[in-house]
């Protein structure tokens, strides 16, 4: 077995300091303030086919609510046409409604939700 010593890449050449002839610009770093992302509500629309326990079922199941927020939040949906599940930033606020709107459809309802931007 021949025993061969791996050789190294030659070195670059070391770059010479360029002189500095008076006229360099230099910029001044400045730090950015950057705000809290947008922040989206989740609103249950509501509708007169989809049952009141399938709705109490889905904001459990997908919004972490128990069951008396659960309850409470279908009768705000109920009674004032919409309501607000929860409040997110934009990209799991959409997956909330997919996931619901995806629930609602197998199992045959027309259960609407959408994302809102939150105003301040």
């Amino acid at each position: 077995m021949a025993s061969i010593k791996p050789t190294q890449p030659p070195a670059p050449p070391l770059k010479q300091p360029e002189k500095d002839d008076g006229n360099a610009v230099v910029l001044e770093r400045r730090t950015q303030r950057v705000g809290p992302p947008q922040m989206y509500q989740v609103v249950m629309l509501n509708d007169d086919y989809t049952p009141m326990e399938f709705v109490v079922v889905v904001i459990q199941e997908f919004f972490g609510k128990d069951l008396e927020a659960a309850t409470a939040i279908m009768l705000k949906i109920h009674l004032d046409g919409k309501g607000v599940c929860g409040v997110y930033s934009r990209d799991v606020a959409a997956t909330k409604v997919d996931q619901v709107l995806e629930a609602a459809h197998k199992a045959g309802h027309p259960l609407k939700c959408v994302a809102e931007p939150v105003e301040f």
